[in-house]
């Protein structure tokens, strides 16, 4: 298996415990009631750690197709090398990383990590173009 595709199995798995952290810490804030009912009206508004777990979890959400379509197409081209292999290790250890400086909100520190993960995700593209 090509270092793109397992980096893009670990990517999955860490969207699912970002998933799972998300709803623990919702639920523990908005309550077992409000996470077994039908979720019908406003939510209350989560606050402090799970407000920024939640905003992490819907940043990963937008990256996460970008970097997954990037990847799959790298292997399917067989354009990987040095350089793609490196951005999608670059692109999980990034994420892996924003979730507890991110729930910590160490605010300059996200962003360079962000930006450390969108490289990833453009390692791949320009590999594609």
């Amino acid at each position: 298996m090509t270092v793109e595709l397992q980096m893009l199995a670990w990517a999955i798995a860490l969207g699912l415990f970002h998933l799972l952290l998300d709803a623990t810490l919702a639920t523990s804030q908005r309550g077992l009631a409000w996470n077994v009912s039908a979720r019908d009206g406003e939510p209350k508004p989560l606050t402090g750690v799970a407000a920024r777990v939640n905003r992490g979890f819907h940043n990963f959400l937008q990256t996460f197709p970008l970097f997954a379509a990037a990847a799959i197409a790298v292997v399917v081209a067989d354009v990987g090398d040095f350089n793609t292999a490196l951005g999608a290790q670059i692109y999980f250890w990034a994420r892996m990383l924003y979730i507890p400086v991110y729930a910590a909100g160490i605010p300059y520190l996200r962003s360079l990590i962000w930006v450390a993960s969108l490289w990833g995700i453009l390692q791949l593209l320009w590999a594609l173009l």
